[in-house]
């Protein structure tokens, strides 16, 4: 269970952006030569996938309300990521392992993709971009940093990883007036779109 820190790790980057976590490990296998890197996350066509998803996340995630849209799509998506990577890290090493890495992973990955929606939800009562670009940019940023020094040092990137989930947890739960404020707004927002698609054109 030595891999058990680079599980909880790598899930809580998916939660934060599942394909730029994939691509980070893959590209650090196979171009550092790091044996802690399952061999399926360096393969060619995962990281030209994960690269094409990352960039999209990467322009998606930085606009208002499209990044609540996002969010909404990837509540699958980013806890699956980190449960496959659970289990890849488990590689041979039985079936009891494989479930336990993969649920670490997969678990560790929905919370941290709960926190992170509800507090870009409650940062798009902002009215302006900054605010969502700037988050944004961190959460990327800690997301392939936390992930880079957990191949390297994985115990201490776990209790860094755990930090700061337990700190998004807090912080949302007392932004939980804004969370609701952003989710109403966003209904708005949503809604105004639909009425102006399906409004004639003259």
């Amino acid at each position: 269970m030595e891999v058990l820190p680079l599980a909880f790790t790598s899930g809580w980057a998916s939660g934060l952006n599942a394909y730029a976590t994939v691509l980070a490990l893959g590209l650090l296998g196979r171009f550092a030569d790091l044996d802690a890197v399952p061999d399926g996350l360096q393969r060619t066509d995962v990281l030209i996938v994960a690269g094409v998803l990352a960039l999209i996340e990467f322009v998606a995630d930085k606009v208002p309300y499209v990044d609540t849209i996002w969010d909404g799509l990837s509540t699958v998506l980013r806890p699956v990521a980190g449960a496959t990577i659970g289990a890849l890290l488990a590689g041979s090493q039985g079936d009891l392992v494989t479930v336990t890495l993969a649920a670490v992973g997969g678990v560790t990955a929905l919370v941290s993709h709960l926190v992170k929606a509800s507090l870009r939800m409650a940062i798009n009562t902002s009215p302006e971009p900054v605010t969502n670009i700037g988050a944004s940019v961190a959460e990327d940023t800690a997301a392939v940093g936390v992930t880079t020094f957990a191949v390297l040092f994985p115990i201490p990137a776990a209790i860094i990883a755990g930090i700061l989930l337990l700190a998004g947890i807090v912080v949302a739960v007392w932004a939980l007036n804004r969370v609701r404020r952003g989710w109403a707004a966003f209904h708005r927002w949503y809604a105004k779109r639909t009425a102006d698609a399906e409004m004639p054109a003259n």
